[in-house]
């Protein structure tokens, strides 16, 4: 035992109960900065759904703001992928554990914006040149359906997802922790 922690780095040696990598616990400074950038994106994507319409005389503005909002729904998944690459629970190999408990909101993430930069597309594709025309057909009005369903559905995954991801047990070492790897480990 003392000649495997002799071969290992100084960083790695580190007492029981503490992380060998990463931060030892959550801080809340951080994870406040990181919640208001989520928080943001997350209200000026509710904001391009709700008054983006309203824009349609402008095809460039409106294709403008639909750019952000991509961007930002792209934003926001890259976020909550960073954070769970930061836990406790990632490092120490329970990768499964992670997905099993956050798979709901990186499919709705993935649906989302895919749903998201067609329904952008085809409203752009059919309203650049004349924008005071009726382009609602039906196959675009049931991806707007469909959009606006799956808009809902991830504001209230990720803003749950975000919060959890705060909890301080998902960052140090801990006994669920240690039960769930020695029962993965057999």
């Amino acid at each position: 035992m003392e000649h495997s922690a002799a071969l290992d780095p100084p960083w790695n040696q580190r007492g029981h109960g503490h992380p060998a990598f990463g931060p030892e616990t959550l801080q809340t400074s951080n994870y406040s900065l990181v919640l208001l950038i989520q928080l943001s994106l997350l209200s000026f994507d509710l904001f391009v759904n709700s008054f983006s319409e309203l824009l349609r005389a402008e095809p460039a503005v409106q294709l403008v703001l639909f750019i952000i909002q991509d961007i930002s729904i792209l934003f926001n998944l890259i976020i909550i992928l960073l954070m769970l690459f930061n836990t406790y629970v990632f490092q120490v190999g329970l990768v499964a554990i992670l997905l099993e408990r956050f798979r709901a909101l990186l499919m709705l993430s993935a649906l989302y914006l895919t749903f998201s930069v067609i329904l952008h597309s085809w409203l752009m594709n059919l309203r650049w040149l004349n924008s005071n025309r009726f382009i609602w057909t039906n196959g675009l009005q049931v991806l707007f359906v469909f959009q606006r369903t799956a808009s809902v559905l991830y504001y209230y995954l990720y803003k749950r997802t975000s919060e959890y991801l705060g909890d301080p047990r998902l960052y140090e070492d801990s006994p669920w922790l240690r039960d769930i790897f020695a029962q993965s480990r057999q």
